[in-house]
């Protein structure tokens, strides 16, 4: 117990660094968070130009969703990144820290920021469209799918994590690519029934597509989570199969970084 209060300790430690690098690149953050509003604001309005407002909500769900499964999933991803540019990431990983402890606090501090950038952005689209009637949604359903999929995100994230630590000078970029490439098989705007068969394949395999389909039903139409096990049962798999494996990917590529001279490269 002495040991396992030690690392919780050690991870809060990884929460409050990455706050406080937020604190000092606010600027960028603020940027980033008028960029998101807009960007949902834009997409909502197709919606409210055809004057469908089951379109308009379903097209806010998918802006408002995505945000927060992307921030948590760049977060994750892009923890290497920012190490490197703060010139920490050979010190953090010398240090006398198990690595699922340093994960494990960048992925809460993740969730917790992804949860209030979404919540700003929500709030921000409630005043804008007063139509909306929150009364007739079921957020336990929406809670639920947000935090199974925050789950599975996390998984997908430590894996993305590897390209900035193996690839120093493209592996953000390539991270971007993936989160691209998720954005355009979930159905996060659009039904995943409009793509080609082959890419509705690739689709059951993005936790995305089950979190946006969940938490539609759920705020579309008030179902209960108990009516949407074939979207819950996939989640929790993707959950516990993404969450090792990442553990594990991310702990090989730690070993060849290490052996190869790439932590101390900066550029």
């Amino acid at each position: 117990m002495t040991v396992l209060a030690s690392e919780l300790k050690a991870s809060y430690a990884f929460v409050e660094r990455n706050f406080f690098l937020t604190k000092r690149y606010w600027g960028w953050e603020l940027a980033f968070l008028v960029y998101s509003v807009a960007g949902a604001l834009s997409i909502s309005l197709i919606g409210a130009s055809v004057g469908d407002d089951r379109l308009l909500l379903s097209l806010i769900v998918g802006a408002i969703f995505w945000n927060y499964l992307s921030v948590v999933f760049g977060w994750i991803a892009e923890t290497i990144a920012v190490e490197r540019w703060e010139g920490t990431l050979e010190y953090t990983f010398m240090a006398p820290v198990r690595r699922w402890t340093q994960l494990l606090g960048s992925c809460a501090y993740a969730m917790v920021y992804g949860l209030v950038h979404t919540a700003v952005i929500l709030v921000v689209l409630v005043l804008f469209f007063p139509q909306l009637n929150p009364g007739a949604m079921n957020l336990t359903t929406a809670g639920v799918f947000m935090a199974l999929g925050s789950f599975s995100f996390v998984g997908i994230g430590m894996m993305a994590a590897i390209l900035p630590l193996l690839y120093v000078e493209r592996g953000a970029q390539m991270t971007f690519v993936i989160q691209s490439c998720l954005l355009l098989v979930s159905g996060v705007y659009y039904s995943i029934e409009v793509l080609p068969p082959w890419m509705q394949v690739i689709a059951h395999l993005s936790p995305a597509t089950y979190v946006l389909e969940g938490v539609r039903a759920g705020l579309l139409d008030g179902t209960p989570v108990s009516e949407l096990l074939g979207d819950v049962v996939p989640l929790i798999i993707m959950g516990i199969v993404l969450i090792p494996a990442g553990l594990w990917a991310f702990a090989r590529a730690e070993r060849y970084a290490k052996r190869t001279g790439k932590l101390k490269r900066v550029g």
